[in-house]
């Protein structure tokens, strides 16, 4: 009896000139406790192709090359394990796991949820990696509560354009930074201090923040701290790990020895400003992917999509989205 195959995306080797290539393989088999699911829709996320690249990503994502590309996907249930009571054959569902890019992907019950009812695929696809990043981040990090200011870098990305809507559900006063091009789209998610990053320092005009959601690193992140109060928190998706994200993933004692030594920057200048800085990996939750369908359903946030691209353009997409410049998801649209 022929194995049954499935198309998907490989990366066959790390480091900076890593290739997406589509190949036929073998379509993965469902454990008792995992479901089977036809992907209809995927989306491409920075971290897709920083793990391609290799160097510290490593510490975190060591994948065994070669491996399947891809973290975000939508499609329908066609196969559930006989311990799996939370989903049946034909659910429409989206989630969060490693391998995304492909036509099948297996998955437990913890790593998907029903899709919003009036979603496409695509839409659908767009939500978990940046809905699970925010909500981690301004809620179970940050705390975020109603009143509080919250500076949000790079509005109109992926992660930014769902963390502007969500930061408003909390209740808090939302700037954001972004290029004039982007200003009526972060207006219309909610925003309601606009920073024209190109013209406009973020330090000279905004003080006295309860929080930082930091999405660009670098310069930013360090130059975050000048408008906290005292106690404000600075989170960050990509800045440097530290000691407590190593305990947090449980790594081995000498990566923890390692990121200690590399935060050290960033955590002394935390401490000049009596403030927090927190690195954050997102994990799965199927209560969280609950939360934000419930969300998307009342219209209190919505997908905001860039471009779309087919499966086989996998490596166009990647290459768009490290431009730096995608307004907010970029989409691979698997089957039809």
């Amino acid at each position: 009896m022929a194995k049954k195959k499935m198309r998907a995306i490989i990366n066959r080797k790390y480091g900076k000139h890593a290739k997406a290539e589509l190949k036929e393989v073998k379509r993965p088999k469902i454990k008792d406790d995992q479901v089977l699911i036809k992907i209809h829709a995927a989306s491409v996320n920075p971290v897709d192709f920083k793990i391609a690249q290799g160097g510290k990503m490593r510490l975190f994502f060591n994948y065994k090359t070669p491996y399947i590309m891809g973290h975000d996907f939508a499609g329908e249930i066609v196969e559930v394990g006989k311990h799996v009571s939370a989903f049946q054959i034909g659910d429409n569902v989206y989630g969060l796991k490693a391998g995304a890019f492909a036509e099948y992907i297996t998955a437990t019950q913890n790593q998907i949820a029903a899709m919003p009812n009036h979603l496409s695929y695509e839409e659908a696809a767009s939500l978990p990696m940046a809905g699970l990043t925010s909500y981690q981040a301004l809620n179970d990090v940050m705390h975020l509560t109603r009143g509080q200011k919250v500076l949000i870098q790079a509005g109109s990305g992926g992660v930014g354009t769902f963390a502007i809507q969500f930061a408003k559900v909390l209740g808090a006063y939302v700037s954001t930074t972004t290029s004039r091009k982007n200003h009526e789209l972060v207006k219309d998610l909610g925003a309601d201090h606009i920073i024209d990053y190109r013209h406009q320092d973020f330090t000279e005009v905004l003080k006295e923040y309860d929080g930082v959601f930091d999405t660009l690193g670098g310069n930013n992140l360090l130059s975050a701290f000048k408008i906290l109060k005292p106690l404000g928190k600075v989170v960050s998706i990509n800045g440097i790990p530290d000691a407590q994200t190593a305990k947090d993933l449980k790594l081995s004692f000498w990566k923890r020895l390692l990121l200690t030594f590399a935060s050290r920057k960033i955590q002394r200048t935390a401490r000049q400003h009596h403030a927090a800085y927190h690195f954050i990996f997102t994990h799965d939750s199927r209560a969280q992917l609950n939360k934000i369908r419930q969300l998307v359903e009342a219209h209190k946030i919505k997908p905001v999509l860039d471009l779309t691209f087919d499966f086989e353009e996998v490596d166009k997409a990647l290459e768009y989205l490290q431009q730096g410049h995608a307004t907010g998801k970029v989409i691979i649209r698997i089957s039809r």
